[in-house]
Parts: C-alpha cells; structure tokens; sequence
C-alpha cells in the first residue's frame, strides 16, 4: 500500500506557485489577489478559510478575508459580490459553503463573474467542462486529478466508480475522469442514495472515489484488492481518548481498507490539501488570463 500523501504534494505545489508569484514580482506583473466571503461561524467553514487565508501568505498572494454575520441579506451578500466583480485588484473570490438557510445558494453562485469563478461552481464553467472548453475546474476534483497525475496513476481503461453526485464533488469528478485526458481515459459508474447493489459495484472498481459525506462508510468488504482508493470526505467523530475530544474520519473506514488498497489517501492529510492548491492554481490563472495574454 503506498500513501497518496497531500501534505507532500501541497508543499510541491505551494512551492511551484509561490516561484511563480516570485517571477511576476521581479517583473513587475499583476500579485493574484484572492478574497473569500464568510458568512457566519459555522467551524468548518472557519477553518478552511483560515487555511486558504495562510497558504495565499505562504505563496505572496494578496488576500482579503470578507466576514458576515449569519443574519446578512440576501441581497447585501449579493451587493459585496458585484463589488469584487467589478474590483480591478480582486482576481478570483470564493463564497464559503454552506451558506444560511436563507440566502440562495444558486442565485449566490450565479452571481459570481465566470472568470472570477476561482472555485469552479458557476454553471459556465462547469458547462465549459462538460463540453471539454478550457475552464476553471471546482477545486477537488482538480486536486484529486493532480494527485493521480503526479502518483503517475494508470487509468486508461480502468474501471472507475465515483460515490457520490454533488455539483461540487461527484459529478465533475466524474466528468474529468472520463475525459480523453491523462489522467482520464476511465471508463466511470456514478453510485449515490438510490443505487441498488453498491457493494457489488464499488468492489469491481480498479479506482473507487469516496464522496458521499458519511462517515467511515466503505469498509474492505466494499473494496476490490489492489484498488486505488481516494477518500474526500472529512468528519469529525467524538473520541475520549483526545485532547480535542473528537478525531478526524473520512468516507472511508482507513484501517480496514488501506491494507487491501495499491493506493489510498488518508484522512486528514489527502484530498483537502490539494483541493486549497488548485484553488490557488485557479487564482493564478486567472491573473494570466487576463494580465498575460
């Protein structure tokens, strides 16, 4: 079993950015600026952003940390994104999710300019994927692609099953997967709530990408020898026996399936880093398209 490990190929990542804003520096071309909209203080979402926050530090991008109490309106948060539309120093912004019950998400994402779109969930830019259009991809899969890219991953004609159909996850993850693209070239199952006989489908998978936000759901009974396992899902579980009182988990039950896996991410420490590099990548190629071209 070999660690597909995040924390190492974030760092390279990181590390390839960061020369890059290094190079624009000494040439005097346009610092990525990155800003982020917080609504409310729901723990997840504080801490991804304060993650995103460091790592713009880490690489000298500018960042602009944008806080609303759970009670703004709809129509103010709407207001804030027409103004970072318009900002010429504002590159790319993401609103965090989940946002309250509420304000419209939809209409929330709609309103973000598509090249502004850093986290890849405006529908122009997941039909520019769909059609094969060159575009921002939503953040995890892109990162889940890189891994398998740089883990130099076999997947042409490989027999891949992605659990889970979100806008976000599932479905471009899929999308990408199937693409005549390397990594790519797979032939892709898309399992969710109503799919019938899952065992019997994710245990033929040669790769079997885990997010349908339930914890520690796939155990090894679920999973084919040798396959190559990429868990997305993050959860926290109460555990006495830590200082914090709860330990990190994934969609994937990590001590029973990683010695029956080729290849496994762990949780923490796999998916989530990668997916903060490819919302940095997208940043900085936004600045180049519309500085460099």
């Amino acid at each position: 079993m070999i660690l597909l490990d995040g924390k190492k190929l974030s760092e390279e990542i990181l590390n390839e950015i960061s020369q890059e804003v290094l190079e624009r520096k000494n040439k005097n071309k346009k610092i990525p600026h990155l800003a982020a909209i917080l609504v409310g203080n729901d723990g997840a979402s504080e801490t991804y952003v304060a993650s995103k926050v460091k790592n713009c530090e880490k690489v000298g991008f500018d960042s602009t940390l944008i806080r609303y109490e759970s009670s703004v309106s709809e129509s103010e948060l709407l207001q804030k994104i027409y103004e970072l539309n318009l900002s010429k120093d504002i590159d790319g912004f993401i609103v965090q999710l989940p946002l309250p019950k509420h304000i419209d998400e939809k209409k929330i994402t709609e309103a973000i300019l598509p090249n502004k779109d850093v986290d890849g969930f405006h529908p122009m830019n997941v039909g520019y994927l769909a059609l094969g259009i060159p575009a921002f991809v939503s953040a995890t899969p892109n990162g889940v692609m890189e891994m398998l890219k740089r883990y130099n991953i076999e997947t042409e004609g490989k027999n891949c099953v992605v659990l889970g159909r979100s806008n976000i996850v599932g479905s471009p993850m899929a999308m990408l997967m199937s693409k005549n693209t390397n990594p790519g070239n797979a032939t892709v199952t898309i399992c969710h709530s109503k799919t019938q006989n899952l065992k019997e489908i994710t245990s033929k998978a040669d790769i079997l990408i885990v997010a349908i936000g339930k914890p520690e759901f796939i155990s090894a009974d679920m999973v084919k020898a040798g396959a190559v396992v990429v868990d997305v899902g993050i959860h926290r579980i109460a555990d006495e026996t830590k200082k914090s009182g709860f330990r990190l988990v994934g969609d994937v039950k990590f001590d029973e399936v990683a010695s029956k896996s080729s290849y496994i991410t762990p949780v923490p420490g796999g998916v989530g880093l990668m997916t903060i590099c490819s919302l940095l990548q997208n940043t900085l190629k936004a600045v180049k398209n519309k500085y460099d071209v």
